[in-house]
């Protein structure tokens, strides 16, 4: 863990970055307007989403920090599927078998360890709950 990481990450924009790099000290609403800077970079990285979670951690808001560590491992994850995945884990969304048939797709494809985790405990609570 870091202990120079202030919150708000934002106060100290040459610590976040871009997808490509760009310091978010260098976006503005000008080059947004004009092209230079385009909506893909406008999205948070796993870093910052680290970041942010380190900050909780040091703070004692473990799960507030497993939440930015389970959200950092989605940055590599199509939004439509996140969508599908979504669905799935609504209750009656999915059978036991389709969750953990999702659970391994994140952990294979996507190396989204702890959503694999979060999915295949899902899986079990619906099972004691009754809701498949």
């Amino acid at each position: 863990m870091t202990d120079d990481i202030e919150y708000p990450l934002s106060e100290n924009p040459e610590d976040v970055e871009t997808p490509a790099g760009t310091n978010l000290s260098e976006i503005t609403l000008e080059k947004v307007v004009s092209g230079e800077i385009d909506g893909e970079e406008l999205v948070i990285t796993p870093e910052t989403l680290e970041k942010q979670a380190q900050v909780a951690e040091r703070e004692g808001r473990t799960q507030v920090a497993r939440n930015f560590r389970r959200a950092a491992e989605l940055t590599a994850v199509p939004d439509d599927r996140i969508l599908e995945i979504y669905n799935a884990l609504r209750p009656s969304g999915a059978d036991r078998e389709e969750l953990q048939a999702i659970a391994e797709e994140l952990e294979t494809e996507y190396d989204a360890t702890l959503n694999a985790e979060h999915v295949r405990e899902a899986a079990d609570v619906y099972e004691e709950r009754g809701l498949f």
